[in-house]
């Protein structure tokens, strides 16, 4: 097997489960139980924890809420809000996660706050002059996403958060799929809520953070989940000790490896992109081709079902589109917010590379592609009126 899906999931880093593994049964103690050794423990390893995600992006320990992942953050940070005066408007972008949409959308049918959707350029990138017009004084909370987890676009996050800063507005970012790819400082790029998910930087599954700013502004949310007030009275719960170790251990080292790792990645996407658009035609880059992630290449082949090649890629594991909507018959909302033909939004493959990703795998998938969507073109009625 190739694994080619690293928006969905990575696997565990080995260092990181090493790091896990004392907590498990060694160290079981609750970190909310600090009358005794055991308990004490537990806690000194969660607050280590804490000081690693928080430096990863920049932020201080006291200001990383650990949740379940990024979905439970985006909740928390869309939902938390109540309206302030006159603020009652909440701008965010057609393309962003699920877990954004739906809060958004959750948020509107429930309060008097509105929501306005932006819809980006055909290169997935929204214009700054439309985020200015669409943010005012009425404007409570931006969420903009850092990294798109289909297309990899970056979003100009320093400038955005300029921008809400200038009008007052709170600016939230989705940034599961950026963290620990690309550097994030969230003083710098004036950040108050980012999101986290340990599972897409070769942590474990179930564990993710908030950032929640303390100062200039403080933000103040209200939690979604109430019975002993921890996490500062944000997020109820006893803390799920081993997978906040990873979390934390992940966080370590992708921030020691992120620069020679992007450099790596960049080259393999590349790789992979010239040996598709050589040995192909009519083939589309989905997304700007230079403002994205390292690790991502999302690609249509027109002619070509995106079911009927994943099929004919036995053994390499990519994927056609988010893994959070795989259920839904729809093409993807994104694609099709960037302007894409239904025809080419539904015969796109979503390539994601990671930590283990060798040039000799890529070579291999390469060379299997090109050969699956000649032939699946050769049964193809329209590929050949088309050409």
């Amino acid at each position: 097997m190739i694994y080619l899906d690293h928006h969905a999931t990575t696997p565990l880093d080995p260092r990181v489960f090493e790091a896990m593994k004392p907590f498990f049964l060694e160290k079981f103690g609750n970190a909310a139980s600090r009358e005794h050794e055991f308990g004490r423990e537990a806690a000194d390893a969660v607050e280590a924890a804490r000081a690693r995600v928080a430096a990863l992006i920049g932020a201080d320990e006291s200001e990383i809420v650990f949740t379940s992942g990024a979905t439970e953050s985006d909740n928390l940070a869309i939902k938390g809000h109540r309206r302030q005066d006159s603020r009652d408007k909440i701008v965010t972008v057609a393309t962003e996660h699920p877990a954004v949409l739906d809060s958004c959308a959750a948020v509107e049918r429930a309060s008097n706050l509105y929501v306005i959707h932006l819809r980006p350029g055909s290169d997935g990138l929204v214009d700054p002059a439309k985020i200015k017009a669409a943010v005012d004084e009425r404007t409570l909370l931006v969420s903009v996403m850092f990294a798109n987890n289909e297309i990899g676009v970056l979003q100009d996050i320093p400038a955005i958060g300029a921008l809400c800063k200038e009008r007052g507005a709170i600016f939230h970012t989705d940034a599961a799929q950026a963290a620990g790819k690309v550097p994030i400082d969230v003083r710098a790029m004036d950040i108050h809520l980012l999101s986290l998910s340990a599972h897409k930087m070769h942590g474990p599954k179930g564990i993710g953070a908030l950032y929640v700013r303390k100062r200039i502004p403080r933000v103040k949310l209200q939690p979604l989940i109430d019975g002993g007030g921890h996490e500062g009275g944000l997020r109820s719960g006893t803390l799920n000790v081993p997978a906040i170790v990873g979390f934390g251990a992940a966080c370590e080292i992708a921030r020691s490896e992120m620069s020679a790792e992007a450099k790596r990645l960049g080259k393999l996407r590349d790789k992979l992109w010239r040996g598709l658009s050589r040995g192909l035609d009519l083939v589309t880059l989905n997304g700007h081709p230079d403002q994205r992630l390292p690790g991502n290449l999302n690609v249509s082949f027109k002619f070509v079902e995106s079911e009927s090649l994943m099929m004919a890629l036995a053994g390499i594991a990519v994927s056609s589109g988010a893994a959070c909507t795989t259920t839904k018959a729809e093409p993807s909302h994104v694609l099709k917010a960037l302007g894409l033909p239904e025809d080419l939004a539904r015969s796109s493959i979503r390539f994601g590379l990671g930590r283990f990703t060798t040039a000799e795998e890529i070579d291999t998938v390469v060379e299997r592609v090109v050969a699956a969507v000649k032939k699946l073109r050769k049964l193809s009625p329209l590929y050949k009126a088309g050409k």
